[in-house]
């Protein structure tokens, strides 16, 4: 009987159609307020998200206003929870958004690095994004391009509510565009009407040296700004050890191995360095450098505040192995090119 009404439905929304003058890219939404399908993300009304005008600039050499029309229109569904004044969080809302992924906006940048000639490898850039009103929030360019799930940051155009079947509690909606993480826990980072996007690298130089062998570093400096504000020499006693299994598979490269990562969470590590801090998880990044030099830029947000449990960890090896003692194992990325060596320094902001 559930396929019969849903057949007829879909005819009378069909005919519906025919009667009415040719449009460009029309759009038919089907609400299943009866849930006669098994998607649990289309049961409620969606509405429309005003885009403002979106402009991206910094290191590229073709900036510019980002043109909408030829981009596909992704989802993303979200639970959004803020920061509260008492230090703890407040739930917001549970809602599916459509829009456009910062993916798709920047797939075609082309970029112009300002310290390509130290370091030429795109891993240490990120963006930041603002709106009129002076909020900024930042991503790695990592977080981005190269996660196991692509397109989970949208800009969003459209948002849907996703109501609990038993309470049917409704949600204050949005009433303009806005930015969605749906990898973020804490979601600081969903500012309203952006309007321009900023690429940039990392604005710290390091020693470069292609192909060190053998390297070593056995302690990692932490740097807030350029001052040096704590040594890891060694892993605290009782942190928690993790172990991932993995294919380990690099963008040049291909196929490293498939043997298991073991160590404890970064965050874990340098938290007493860079608290939670509202101001952080928008804005906050960090950039991570080995004795070669090579070195990633990873927005605070990505290393404090996911939601998918892939966390990125700190290894440490035997005393004076190669590419010991330090190394960063970057548990959500597809490649594993953000994967450092003998980690020699830690940057917090810039």
């Amino acid at each position: 009987m559930k396929k019969i009404v849903f057949a007829l439905i879909s005819l009378a929304l069909l005919a519906s159609c025919n009667q009415q003058p040719a449009i460009e890219n029309p759009q038919i939404q089907f609400i299943d307020s009866t849930d006669m399908t098994n998607n649990f993300y289309d049961n409620t009304e969606t509405f429309d998200l005003p885009v403002a005008g979106l402009t991206v600039e910094g290191e590229v050499a073709n900036p510019g206003k980002v043109d909408f029309a030829g981009l596909p229109v992704r989802s993303v569904i979200v639970k959004e929870t803020l920061l509260d004044s008492a230090g703890g969080d407040r739930f917001t809302g549970a809602y599916r958004y459509d829009g456009y992924s910062l993916f798709d906006i920047l797939e075609k940048s082309i970029i112009r690095k300002a310290n390509a000639e130290e370091f030429n490898s795109i891993i240490d850039l990120f963006i930041e994004i603002e709106n009129d009103k002076g909020d900024k929030v930042v991503f790695s360019w990592g977080e981005i391009f190269y996660p196991n799930v692509l397109h989970k940051i949208l800009i969003a155009k459209s948002v849907s509510r996703i109501v609990p079947s038993k309470t049917k509690e409704l949600w204050v909606l949005p009433v303009t565009s806005k930015i969605v993480v749906s990898g973020d826990l804490i979601t600081e980072r969903n500012i309203s009407d952006p309007s321009k996007i900023t690429v940039r690298s990392f604005p710290k130089s390091f020693n470069t040296i292609k192909g060190l062998s053998p390297m070593y570093a056995g302690k990692i400096s932490v740097y807030e700004k350029n001052n040096e504000v704590g040594v890891i020499e060694s892993l605290p006693a009782e942190i928690n050890v993790i172990t991932y299994n993995t294919i380990f598979y690099g963008r040049g490269k291909g196929i490293h191995s498939t043997t298991p990562f073991t160590g404890v969470m970064l965050k874990d590590v340098i938290g007493k360095f860079y608290p939670v801090s509202r101001a952080n998880l928008q804005s906050g990044i960090i950039c991570i450098a080995g004795k070669d030099g090579y070195r990633s830029a990873l927005s605070y947000s990505e290393i404090f505040n996911r939601n998918d449990q892939q966390e990125i960890l700190l290894i440490k090896t035997p005393e004076n192995e190669d590419g010991g003692l330090f190394r960063m194992f970057t548990a959500g990325d597809f490649f594993s090119d953000r994967a450092i060596k003998s980690v020699s320094s830690i940057c917090l902001g810039y």
